[in-house]
């Protein structure tokens, strides 16, 4: 039996329900629910993604799509802007980039990044100034893994490919880049068993900015910035936003197949270039000490 099922088994009848609330995405005028609580799926199908009807996908460098929708959820959801971009590892070269201070601080912010980069977003979740849990740079381990039963590991193999492990250490051999977060939402299309109810290790009431990673089934990574929005993109940056399973929805419903949380929050932040190399950048007011970040091939 698989640790999923397990839990399921182990709590059976006395599983509680997750708190009550709906998201609904904007559709020209009008507001249309897509998920809710009460009837959240358990997992997540390709065909799925009609569930938010048309999505305008903008082209950005080339290997790169972004959009963004405006949803109503509850209480300090009420408006909630999604950036999301699906970006081409056969075309985006992909990499980890770390930036600190004398003082040992942690100082990389989007700012930092290169001209040639065409995407950039914080990476992993952090203890004060470090990075929480295994991370791999240019095929050396930095730091050594860190343990968790929703803990998945991003990894980068020397051919750029990206995959997600949920539950162990990123192998050594033929991996170029990874780091460790947590806590993971899908599980190839799966919700995990502790998203799914109260009272299961995982807070699902708590509201916050977001910022998630994870890989569609065609081998493109996808990535999803959230920011409040109800007055307007000055204090967008607020944290305030969405729960963790709403999250994970956010991820299923725009086709992800794997998928894991990085820090948000005030530190949740993300760049995208233009075709024309411009920038489009959305900021965070803390920096952080790892970054993905990507350049053309």
């Amino acid at each position: 039996m698989s640790r999923a099922l397990w839990i399921a088994a182990a709590l059976g009848g006395a599983a509680i329900s997750l708190p009550d609330s709906s998201l609904a995405v904007k559709r020209a005028s009008a507001w249309t629910e897509w998920w809710n609580a009460r009837s959240a799926p358990a997992r997540w199908e390709a065909s799925d993604t009609s569930r938010l009807g048309p999505v305008a996908w903008k082209r950005g460098a080339a290997g790169i799509e972004w959009t963004e929708l405006v949803l109503a959820g509850s209480g300090e959801a009420w408006r909630t802007r999604v950036i999301a971009a699906r970006i081409d590892p056969r075309r985006v070269r992909l990499r980890l980039d770390t930036a600190f201070a004398p003082d040992g601080g942690a100082k990389w912010t989007i700012d930092r990044a290169r001209s040639t980069d065409v995407f950039a977003i914080n990476a992993g979740q952090f203890l004060q100034t470090m990075p929480w849990g295994q991370v791999v740079l240019g095929g050396s381990q930095w730091l050594s893994a860190g343990r968790g039963p929703l803990a998945s590991t991003v990894m980068i193999d020397s051919s750029g490919r990206v995959t997600l492990a949920h539950g162990r250490a990123a192998a050594e051999r033929g991996v170029s880049w990874a780091f460790q977060s947590y806590p993971t939402l899908l599980r190839d299309g799966d919700v995990p068993v502790e998203l799914q109810g109260a009272d299961r290790g995982i807070d699902v009431e708590h509201r916050d900015a977001r910022a998630a990673i994870g890989v569609l089934a065609d081998g493109r990574v996808l990535v999803a910035l959230t920011r409040f929005d109800a007055l307007g993109s000055t204090l967008g940056f607020v944290p305030f936003g969405l729960t963790v399973p709403e999250m994970a929805a956010v991820m299923g419903v725009l086709g992800g197949r794997d998928a894991v949380m990085l820090d948000g929050g005030i530190s949740g932040q993300l760049l995208l270039r233009d075709a024309n190399g411009s920038k489009r950048t959305w900021h965070g007011s803390r920096n952080v000490p790892l970054a993905l970040v990507g350049a053309l091939r």
